[in-house]
């Protein structure tokens, strides 16, 4: 079977924008990214999508809104793929397209002890992937979380299976992190195994304080965290989060980790200085993942950072301090930019998807078995 071609479109618990790659997919799911571009959120979009989080007004009309202007950013990168790589729709077998989460509630709901149906909950990614296909005449595949969930799964996280892949060596155990809104850990077992769990919040608080307090939607290469103090107290008391000591399998997001749940913490304390707090959030995440690697894969032989958190220095030298005797690596160091991972790894589910292959795994998200993720839309 020749090699071809599929898009990936991811917009993440950032909420900064849309990242798509285009890649070349040959016939053992080897991956080679051709071309790569981003779209930013408006503010106004931006703040949208923060307030679908909660519960609102006329949400369900909201939604549906939403779910079709990043239908329209993601044709956007769509067009902008093909026009850098020079192909054209017709010769793209699909489009990965994740949409985005605005509620993540796994297992949490619906259960009938009586009828012994266990709980199944929801999880929630705004996009027309009909809208999609129309306007890129292009096969669509979306959904991809909620056939795991109705196995019994977290739906999430969806990549440890790709970052096996791309980054998994034989006899070594490694580990992927991927910095997002949310910070999610893949171990890649020397004897080929893969575990997978979110660690607790990425960037997603950072990105938070940093605007609130400076303007800026990131606080760029953490150079604001770096200026302040870790305050001690503070940092103990944001760590004692139950979810933090939680076993894996476990998957959350802004449902948990948002505004509010900070704001409740920073109550307990007087007179922070908003440095201090920044540098306390930028090492609750260095901390959080850290613990989690040292708990579950002590024999780690290196930790390959991903996502927009990659690109933050100081919480790379933070990472690098929780973890003496492991290096550290940008993902760009073992071929893949960081800001490229996540959207590769929608072309490569879709490209299994097409194929009718499990993508899933229950060692990750604890569902009854693999399964085949993912809903198409023929163009």
């Amino acid at each position: 079977m020749p090699a071809s071609y599929f898009i990936g479109l991811m917009s993440g618990t950032s909420l900064d924008g849309v990242d798509g790659v285009l890649a070349r997919l040959g016939s053992d799911g080897q991956l080679e990214v051709l071309a790569h571009d981003f779209v930013p959120f408006a503010a106004t979009f931006r703040s949208e999508l923060l307030a679908l989080n909660q519960s609102g007004p006329d949400e369900l009309h909201r939604s549906a809104l939403v779910g079709n202007a990043i239908a329209r950013h993601y044709a956007d990168v769509v067009t902008a793929l093909l026009q850098q790589t020079g192909l054209q729709a017709a010769q793209v077998s699909a489009i990965g397209a994740h949409g985005q989460t605005v509620r993540h509630r796994p297992l949490e709901f619906d259960a009938d002890p009586a009828r012994h149906w266990p709980a199944v909950g929801y999880t929630l990614q705004l996009i027309n992937p009909a809208l999609l296909a129309e306007l890129t005449g292009i096969d669509v595949v979306a959904d991809f979380r909620g056939r795991d969930l109705a196995a019994g799964g977290q739906g999430a996280p969806l990549v440890p299976a790709f970052h096996q892949g791309v980054f998994g060596q034989p006899g070594r155990c490694v580990a992927v992190l991927n910095i997002g809104g949310i910070a999610n850990l893949s171990v890649l077992k020397a004897d080929g195994t893969v575990l997978g769990w979110d660690c607790g919040p990425g960037n997603a608080l950072m990105d938070f304080w940093c605007h609130r307090h400076t303007g800026q939607i990131f606080d760029r290469d953490g150079a604001w965290a770096a200026s302040g103090q870790l305050h001690p107290e503070l940092l103990f008391n944001l760590a004692s989060d139950p979810f933090l000591g939680k076993p894996p399998p476990k998957s959350t997001g802004r449902d948990l980790f948002n505004p509010a749940w900070l704001q409740h913490h920073l109550s307990l304390f007087e007179d922070l200085k908003h440095a201090d707090v920044q540098a306390t959030l930028c090492t609750l995440t260095a901390y959080a993942s850290s613990q989690d690697l040292l708990r579950y894969a002590p024999e780690a032989s290196q930790l390959v950072v991903c996502g927009g958190g990659a690109l933050n220095g100081e919480l790379m030298r933070q990472m690098s301090a929780h973890l003496p005797g492991v290096p550290v690596l940008n993902s760009e160091a073992l071929g893949l930019p960081p800001l490229q991972v996540e959207a590769a790894a929608f072309a490569w589910l879709a490209f299994k998807t097409v194929r009718r292959e499990t993508s899933s795994l229950p060692s990750v998200t604890g569902a009854r078995g693999a399964r085949v993720l993912g809903a198409i839309y023929p163009r």
